[in-house]
């Protein structure tokens, strides 16, 4: 009998490891906002000018203060580097090409691209989306891991939502508002894909 339980743990623990390895090399590894930039020249220039670009900036010690005393926190603490925050105020977090610390990647502080529309490092490729191959297919290249439709899901299971110390009972995620207000231009595409 405990040589059958031993067998099927080790059986399980095999299994985990081999969904994790899958799991690892079927996500996409982040290349940040400035690879974007490239094609979509207005979208990164109006989004450099957002809330959301600049949101590794509220880490920093004594900026907004009132804010993070309201929510219990230390306005003077510097929190540039505590790993509670970093998924939130960075791109890619503990994720392959993501956010390290601000020395290592710091094109991947605020919340880039990526956070919205997937991590590009499949995507991006030159047989889907890149500057040598205009003529990819949007359903290739949403199938390769572009996240084409944004959604308040998108924004809701990542950082809108109640692990963050901002969020009490009285919040409220608008997010046809927070649309409204703009996330960054959006310009036609100059080739149809």
């Amino acid at each position: 009998m405990n040589r059958l339980k031993l067998g099927s743990g080790l059986l399980v623990a095999a299994g985990l490891l081999f969904g994790a390895a899958i799991s690892h090399a079927q996500e996409h590894a982040y290349i940040g906002s400035k690879n974007c930039r490239k094609c979509h020249l207005k979208e990164f220039q109006s989004w450099s000018e957002t809330k959301m670009a600049n949101a590794f900036d509220l880490l920093k010690a004594g900026v907004r203060a009132d804010k993070k005393e309201a929510a219990g926190l230390d306005p003077q603490k510097d929190y540039t580097a505590d790993p509670e925050c970093l998924p939130c105020h960075t791109a890619g977090y503990g994720k392959e090409g993501g956010f390290v610390d601000i020395a290592k990647t710091a094109d991947q502080a605020g919340v880039g691209c990526e956070m919205c529309h997937g991590a590009g490092g499949t995507y991006t490729q030159k047989q889907y989306m890149s500057l040598t191959n205009r003529d990819y297919k949007k359903g290739e290249v949403v199938g390769a891991g572009l996240v084409d439709k944004i959604t308040e899901g998108t924004c809701t299971a990542a950082c809108h939502n109640d692990k963050s110390p901002f969020v009490g009972e009285a919040y409220v995620f608008d997010f046809e508002e927070r649309i409204k207000l703009g996330i960054h231009e959006i310009s036609p595409l100059k080739y149809k894909h």
